[in-house]
């Protein structure tokens, strides 16, 4: 037990004289100079954070007026007083045909036929896929479009269209034979 402390007292002092050795070098002078002349040095100023506003939420109140990013609406008084200037109006009481219920850019005359009495009919596809026979009286199209002449190669009708005053308008239309199928 005695070596053992024997041991432990050497290497005290063995550790001790080797940290001395240690603190005691000068090869550190020139950086020891570098750090005194920079605590020397004037200290750097660093401005203060600026103060911001507090954000103010903002409730938008005009929703039931007129959008500012579109036009404003021309507004003329003067159509109310007037008053319809063709008697045209379409027959709402009639039952509506199937060909009513697309519209006329998607049907595509695809065909004729000539009935036993001579009547000309005309085939009509719609954008479903059906085909439909089609004669002089038929109406087709969704402004009330009325058939008024069929031929080889094309399908004359005339439209009832509002007029933007109140009343209604004829407006002669066409649909022509379609030779890409």
């Amino acid at each position: 037990m005695a070596k053992q402390h024997a041991v432990k007292a050497w290497l005290s002092v063995c550790m001790a004289s080797l940290l001395a050795a240690c603190s005691q070098g000068s090869g550190f002078s020139d950086i020891d100079r570098f750090m005194e002349e920079t605590r020397a040095k004037p200290r750097g100023y660093v401005d203060p954070l600026p103060e911001f506003k507090a954000y103010e939420a903002f409730s938008y109140s005009a929703a039931d007026r007129r959008s500012p990013f579109e036009p404003p609406i021309e507004v003329q008084l003067t159509m109310v007083d007037q008053q319809p200037q063709s008697n045209v109006e379409p027959d709402l009481d009639r039952p509506k045909e199937v060909l009513e219920n697309f519209d006329l850019k998607s049907l595509k005359m695809v065909g004729t036929l000539r009935g036993a009495g001579g009547n000309q009919y005309a085939l009509v596809a719609d954008d479903e896929g059906g085909v439909h026979r089609v004669n002089t009286g038929n109406y087709m199209g969704q402004n009330y479009g009325r058939i008024i002449g069929v031929n080889e190669v094309r399908i004359e009708l005339v439209e009832i269209v509002p007029n933007g005053r109140g009343g209604w308008v004829e407006r002669p239309r066409s649909l022509s034979l379609d030779n890409e199928g």
